[in-house]
């Protein structure tokens, strides 16, 4: 029987976290402002299944699927908000089970680190996906399981601050985010991620 690991309803996809998104997935292009639906299972191969269960069910668009080692993923969205609870209902259905099965969030670690070093910076970019940090600002990372939890802490992160999205990472065995700005900014885009995290 499948584990439901992770649940995500998106109301409205902010524009970093879309972007970042955006620029790694090879399915359909999500739109700032579309809800959006991201569902984690294990084994990973039941998610092809769902996936077919999700796009016969509602009118729409998958941006993600992917099996990665264990787990298997994947994001649906629309500017219909909803067609994408009809089609993600629809997916509980196949899977016989309700949104509260969904594994709960679990952060593993979170730190606030002020004033990085220009050297730290140049570190934490080379391995970026999304904006830079610069030296001088405020880094705020988070750990998260399961993994796609991070892209629920990164909306939430943006929709409370102006802060930048350097990197978050959603599909493993753990879930990363990392954000920069001013220490105020980061301090409050921090406690909007872990709020949304259950934290």
């Amino acid at each position: 029987m499948a584990t439901l690991r992770s649940y995500i309803f998106i109301d409205q996809l902010q524009p970093q976290t879309m972007c970042y998104l955006g620029s790694w997935i090879r399915g359909s292009l999500p739109r700032s402002n579309m809800a959006a639906q991201v569902i984690e299972v294990a084994p990973g191969l039941d998610i092809e299944a769902l996936t077919d269960v999700a796009l016969k069910a509602a009118d729409v668009q998958a941006g993600i699927l992917v099996v990665e080692r264990q787990f298997g993923y994947l994001e649906i969205h629309s500017r219909d908000v909803a067609a994408v609870k009809a089609a993600a209902e629809a997916v509980l259905d196949a899977m016989g089970m309700t949104a509260d099965k969904a594994m709960r969030p679990k952060i593993l670690a979170s730190k606030v680190v002020t004033r990085i070093d220009p050297n730290h910076a140049f570190l934490i970019n080379r391995n970026k996906g999304g904006s830079m940090i610069l030296g001088g600002e405020t880094l705020f990372v988070l750990e998260t399981e399961p993994a796609a939890y991070a892209i629920l802490a990164a909306n939430a992160a943006e929709k409370a601050a102006t802060i930048k999205i350097v990197d978050y990472r959603m599909i493993g065995a753990t879930g990363r985010l990392y954000l920069s700005g001013t220490e105020s900014e980061v301090r409050a885009a921090a406690t909007a991620a872990q709020a949304a995290l259950g934290v």
